[in-house]
């Protein structure tokens, strides 16, 4: 887009960690001052130091700080910011925010409040969606009395049924029904989630759509009566109903299904005189029969996927709409040119069933950014994830001319994303871009339920190649050895303690390693104490994280990690003589999964338990993680008490 005159002189970003800072990037390119809120644990967050001016609004908790209306808007008259722009989450979605800012002459940087509040009702949504000529999943759409009526309604529309809170989101307040009994029991459950997160417990039933696909559309309106879709996102791979990879576009849409659902993503918006960004969200079956979810009024955070596919800057477009111009392009312009796909990393552990991680980032070290690159994130090495907001750690984006292409740059991308100091999903995202399934774009809402069903372990990530990391290995202990003139040419590398003899020799470009009858060719400029091993091995490249252990290397390719003990042939023959060290026996206690605060212990010393009986319950990352017995057993000590901060495998309670 041309340079023009900032629309704005001052902007207010009502939002933190990685969206706050998207925002400022577009608005320090444009020219627009930014002024950014931050409770009291973001004092020192990224969004905070990369803004002009900051707003202290409150203590951490954000319903004591970003999500009070009132702060915000004072915090607009303290610094004279004329334009706010919510980000997603928050306030972004809350009509009151809307008319309470336009109350102060204030522009929000988003839809009006009528379209906010007409879009945020998912009964009313519906009904304006079917007015409107969209295709809609056959259900009852009225609150629903009891559970009677919602088996009674359940029979007509046909099992299996989907009963989801009125004014839910994020998987809240769902449950799926096969039958009459399971309709009665998820009426009672969806019912009472709805009404301790929202607030309100009406709920509605329709037709579960089986193998399904979550696709939306990508809308950008103006207000001037200019509508236009962006083409769509892929949004399948879900957990627990939360969006792991997205990708633009979908693998699975046609053109005539992509025009038809986008032209009835542009119908809805008109039907409500939308203006700025939005997302029209769609359940697709198997013979590409599309069904309108709901609709988000508000940026996405999976946004960058389509500007990668656009070249266009939605944060821009938002700004410019905001300000009253006119999109600056028809839908004859909006182009579509290669593939782009998104990984979110969270700060969990893949390997504890996704349990959420605090504490300090001691190294992060994002993959070079490019134009097949890109980086979303609000933290920086020595920063904190705090237990008091969502624990994402970046978005990252890649780029390619094909989607094996994007899927390629990905899995090479997550090798050089340098993480310590918590526990991280990296290791699933590269199980997710090497599953075969994946790869061929068969994706269903249900996929990691499907091919992770006992939940996710380190056999989902063998290395493909271990005779690379033993020559890395050796390689890496060569050049460390060089430096202290000590030269062995023959080596064996133990790996789990499994031996692979090679030879280490220098080559002209680097090293030559032989294993067995196999020769690689390896080229790299790694010195002692570089976390990235970044090289050519028989000219393809490559990227392994490299950590010193003691006396040997932790490798991590692809997602897995081997611990390698590079020897002498000698030392490998003293080696295995050695016993192995047995892992301490653990079962007599109850360990702390996770870094949090211990709410209560259900329990007392001298007390008989059953298996299945809540022990403990941990607080961490606005959760409450519910701890139960494994067995039937006594309780011998409680050695932490409520009100205690626990870190990972801290005791809790022994048994007899």
């Amino acid at each position: 887009m041309a340079a023009k005159k900032p629309p704005f002189d001052k902007i207010l970003i009502a939002n933190r960690g990685e969206i706050a800072c998207r925002v400022i990037r577009t608005c320090k390119r444009l020219g627009i001052k930014t002024v950014a809120v931050y409770s009291e644990a973001d004092a020192d967050a990224l969004h905070v130091r990369a803004a002009d001016e900051a707003v202290l609004i409150g203590p951490p908790p954000s319903a004591q700080s970003y999500l009070l209306i009132d702060r915000i808007v004072e915090a607009c008259r303290q610094t004279g910011a004329q334009a706010v722009h919510p980000g997603y989450g928050f306030l972004s979605e809350k009509q009151e925010f809307q008319e309470a800012l336009a109350k102060a002459g204030i522009v929000f940087i988003g839809p009006e409040a009528h379209a906010i509040h007409a879009m945020g009702d998912k009964i009313e949504s519906k009904k304006l969606a079917l007015a409107a000529g969209v295709s809609t999943v056959p259900g009852y759409l009225d609150a629903i009395a009891n559970a009677e009526e919602a088996v009674k309604i359940a029979r007509e529309v046909g099992y299996p049924v989907m009963i989801k809170a009125s004014a839910g989101g994020g998987g809240k307040g769902m449950r799926i029904a096969y039958n009459d009994e399971e309709t009665r029991v998820g009426f009672g459950s969806a019912t009472n989630e709805a009404k301790a997160s929202f607030a309100d417990d009406r709920v509605f039933i329709e037709k579960y759509v089986e193998e399904p696909r979550h696709i939306e559309i990508q809308l950008i309106g103006d207000a001037h009566g200019n509508c236009l879709y962006l083409w769509e996102r892929e949004c399948s791979i879900q957990r627990r109903h939360q969006k792991v990879i997205e990708e633009a576009p979908s693998p699975f849409l046609d053109a005539a299904t992509r025009k038809a659902m986008g032209e009835q993503a542009v119908a809805l918006a008109k039907a409500v005189q939308y203006k700025s960004a939005g997302t029209v969200e769609f359940i697709v079956d198997r013979n590409r029969k599309f069904y309108f979810l709901e609709m988000n009024t508000r940026l996405q955070v999976e946004h960058p996927v389509t500007e990668l596919i656009t070249g266009l800057d939605l944060v821009e477009l938002m700004i410019r709409v905001a300000a009253g111009e006119k999109l600056p392009l028809a839908q004859k312009d909006v182009k579509l040119e290669g593939w782009a796909v998104e990984a979110r990393l969270y700060a969990e552990d893949p390997f504890r069933n996704f349990l959420p991680s605090t504490g300090r980032l001691i190294k992060y070290r994002e993959p070079p950014a490019g134009p097949d690159v890109r980086v979303d994130t609000g933290v920086y090495e020595g920063g904190e994830i705090s237990m008091f907001y969502d624990p994402m750690i970046a978005k990252l984006c890649t780029y390619g001319q094909t989607r094996l292409d994007a899927i390629e740059r990905m899995r090479r991308a997550l090798d050089e994303f340098y993480v310590r100091g918590v526990s991280h999903n990296v290791p699933f995202l590269a199980a997710l871009m090497a599953h075969p399934r994946f790869r061929e774009g068969r994706l269903t809402t249900n996929f990691i339920a499907e091919e992770f069903k006992g939940g996710f372990t380190a056999a989902h990530l063998p290395p493909r190649d271990p005779a690379m990391l033993a020559a890395v290995a050796a390689v890496v202990d060569r050049i460390k050895s060089e430096r202290l003139g000590v030269l062995h040419d023959r080596r064996v590398v133990m790996m789990s303690r499994e031996p692979v003899a090679l030879e280490v020799t220098p080559a002209q470009s680097g090293y030559l390693v032989t294993v067995g009858e196999r020769s690689l060719a390896i080229e790299t400029f790694w010195s002692p104490g570089e976390p990235l091993f970044h090289g050519r091995i028989d000219d393809q490249a490559v990227a392994v994280q490299v950590d010193a252990v003691g006396s040997g290397w932790r490798l991590i390719s692809e997602g897995g990690q081997v611990e390698a003990l590079v020897l002498t042939p000698r030392q490998a023959e003293l080696y295995a003589l050695m016993p192995v060290k047995a892992a301490p026996d653990t079962s007599k206690f109850l360990l702390s999964p996770m870094p949090g605060l211990l709410s209560s212990i259900a329990v007392s010393e001298g007390q008989d338990i059953k298996a299945g009986e809540v022990l403990a319950v941990i607080e961490a990352m606005k959760m409450e993680n519910v701890l139960r017995a494994a067995r039937d057993g006594t309780v011998k000590i409680l050695h932490a008490k409520p009100g205690d901060s626990l870190r990972v495998d801290q005791k809790i309670i022994e048994f007899a």
